[in-house]
């Protein structure tokens, strides 16, 4: 049987600030002061955010809440490179995309306590409801994808998911069409190395996550995902090529999830103390504060006003929350179809008989 050798291939690494808060001399950044004070402070209302929900979890004032600590970088830096026109597909772990976008954060508290309603959002923002179903937004974002270049829109989708949905054949199917038919959609994975309860390695064979889009005929990168500038600038990066027509990319965002899974889960039932420790010291925002510092952006008492600021406006969006009529038990039929199915006006008649 004859044999031949197919080229080898690999996946380049960005990082552009270092763990130290240093950035190399030689690193063109390309953003203004302005600009990186933004990615400072919407990394802190997402933090705040994080922390009141676990707190108000804990308190029964929520339902289960999945907690985005440690990967404020990877969606803040992510979401700024995007435009208005953009699609976005989130998962069920994307509290600082929604901040980034400017989503009202009482709707995603209402939400989090379990009232649907809080996901009807904005209709001038495209960024769609949260998705539990493991990967099963990565095909509808190609589907959108698909939409816009048969409306001849400039703009891109992009999906968010955890490195755990690439072992679902969603992921595979969406990432098999887009790299055919060359679509203008970004696959942001947040590689956070916990998928529940399965480490990194025992999840995937694959050294990376990023090169799976060799496969399919499109460029993966993987990037520090605790380095906002470097996530920011692959994300810029892909999103121009897709709106030049040269197809996908696949982002790997290289960070870790600090919390738990949820506010279900006891990750110290599988997870060693030592490894968080580990991590903690690589914390995105503590990274971003040192090079502000640095530069002479960011003072502690600068530090200490974006805090307040930020805990203020969650405060607000509690309170919005909180002070929502309790929607209707009929709403819940509303919007599952766009015509009710026997089934459901059946179910319907007998909540309005009381249950008979």
């Amino acid at each position: 049987m004859a044999e031949r050798t197919i080229a080898s291939f690999s996946v380049s690494r960005l990082e552009l600030l270092h763990e130290d808060g240093r950035v190399d001399e030689a690193t063109p950044l390309e953003l203004d002061s302005e600009f990186m004070l933004r990615m400072y402070r919407l990394m802190l209302l997402a933090r705040s955010f994080d922390q009141r929900a676990v707190s108000l979890q804990r308190e029964g004032r929520l339902g289960t809440y999945p907690s985005i600590l440690g990967q404020e970088a990877a969606q803040v830096g992510s979401a700024l490179a995007l435009e208005q026109e953009d699609w976005i597909f989130p998962s069920f772990r994307e509290t600082g995309v929604y901040a980034t976008v400017g989503y009202p954060l009482d709707l995603l508290f209402r939400y989090w306590a379990g009232d649907e309603r809080g996901l009807a959002g904005p209709e001038e923002i495209n960024l769609l409801p949260a998705c539990v179903s493991v990967a099963t937004q990565i095909p509808q974002a190609v589907g959108a994808a698909f939409a816009l270049r048969f409306r001849r829109v400039e703009a891109v989708s992009a999906v968010y998911f955890g490195e755990g949905a690439s072992s679902k054949g969603d992921f595979h199917e969406g990432l098999n069409i887009a790299g055919v038919f060359k679509l203008p959609v970004l696959f942001i994975c947040q590689n956070n190395q916990w998928a529940i309860s399965l480490s990194r390695d025992r999840q995937s064979a694959s050294q990376t996550i990023a090169q799976k889009a060799v496969a399919y005929g499109f460029e993966g990168v993987q990037v520090d995902g605790n380095d906002v500038f470097a996530v920011h600038a692959a994300t810029r990066a892909a999103r121009e090529r897709a709106l030049r027509g040269e197809g996908p990319t696949l982002i790997e965002c290289h960070s870790y999830r600090m919390g738990h899974h949820t506010t279900s889960d006891d990750a110290g039932r599988y997870r060693d103390p030592a490894e968080v420790e580990v991590w903690k010291k690589r914390d995105p925002i503590d990274r971003l504060g040192r090079y502000l510092e640095s530069r002479g952006v960011l003072t502690e008492a600068g530090r200490r006003e974006v805090r307040r600021s930020c805990d203020e406006l969650i405060d607000e969006a509690v309170r919005l929350a909180e002070a929502a009529p309790p929607p209707r038990h009929e709403d819940m039929f509303g919007n599952v179809f766009a015509r009710p199915t026997p089934r459901l006006e059946r179910q319907l008649r007998e909540l309005a008989n009381g249950g008979a």
